[in-house]
């Protein structure tokens, strides 16, 4: 069975719509503008959670749509898997971390307990959300109408775009777009290789944003670090050192072996171009 067109633009347009009318509902209560998204994004998480197992049942004629979408699968596959994406986010916040420091950036020691709940909560949140979304089901949703080698790229390029911030200069945006578009490629190529199985991704993308947040706001003072070009320190991927570290995990997800323990994985091989419903 094969998804149309319209229903794969109008069901994220809907989410969307949720999403960003709560947040006008809640401002009209009254509600401060810097906590709107927050709580907005709990009801539209769980609208999420609803609508895609009944997305996938109706437009994919999935009749194991958690499975298909990679969020089960064995314990071994799930637990390998995400410590797998954890230890690549570490790797990535290594290699920029230490050119900071060698960039002039400065130790500080200020985490807190609050602070660490926040940067959990924070890579939880965006980490699940995002690659549930993107990675699950946009990129098996396009995967079925385009083929896996295109729909990879389309998903990180959408991926990059909703991220778009107006507030950037050109010469800052552009970057930042470029390592969201290549974020989102290696991302996709985590899962890929992990047979389908989504936890690898969220691993990665959840402690990339969680560990960053937690490094920028209670462990390294960042003033005079160098140009955004080469260290952007709003968002790392940004700068030719994110690009650096990102073009080496594609490099090492392209070439490394199966791993055995997701092969093993009793999910169907989703959206990875060994199946696909035309």
């Amino acid at each position: 069975m094969k998804p149309r067109w319209r229903g794969a633009f109008l069901y994220p347009t809907v989410l969307v719509g949720l999403f960003l009318g709560l947040q006008g509902i809640l401002g009209l209560a009254g509600v401060p503008l810097n906590q709107q998204p927050a709580i907005a994004a709990v009801p539209s998480l769980a609208a999420l959670m609803l609508s895609l197992p009944w997305r996938l049942r109706r437009a994919w004629g999935e009749a194991r749509p958690w499975r298909r979408l990679g969020v089960r699968a064995s314990w071994p596959a799930l637990l390998t898997s995400l410590l797998q994406g954890l230890l690549l986010a570490a790797a990535l916040l290594l290699l920029i971390v230490v050119t900071l420091l060698v960039a002039g950036a400065q130790w500080e020691w200020q985490l807190t307990p609050p602070l660490l709940l926040n940067g959990l909560a924070l890579g939880l949140g965006v980490g699940f959300t995002e690659e549930l979304l993107f990675r699950g089901w946009l990129l098996g949703e396009l995967t079925l109408l385009l083929g896996h080698g295109r729909a990879l790229w389309l998903q990180a390029l959408l991926f990059s775009l909703v991220h778009t911030r107006f507030d950037l200069p050109p010469a800052e945006l552009l970057p930042l777009l470029g390592g969201l578009l290549l974020f989102g490629v290696v991302l996709a190529q985590l899962r890929q290789g992990d047979h389908g199985v989504l936890w690898g991704a969220i691993g990665l993308h959840g402690g990339a944003v969680g560990g960053w947040f937690l490094l920028s706001q209670g462990l390294l003072n960042l003033s005079g670090t160098g140009p955004a070009w080469l260290l952007n320190t709003a968002n790392p991927i940004g700068g030719l050192m994110g690009w650096a570290g990102l073009g080496l995990l594609l490099a090492v997800l392209r070439a490394r072996p199966v791993n055995q323990c997701t092969a093993v994985a009793s999910a169907a091989r989703p959206d990875t171009g060994a199946r696909r419903d035309s």
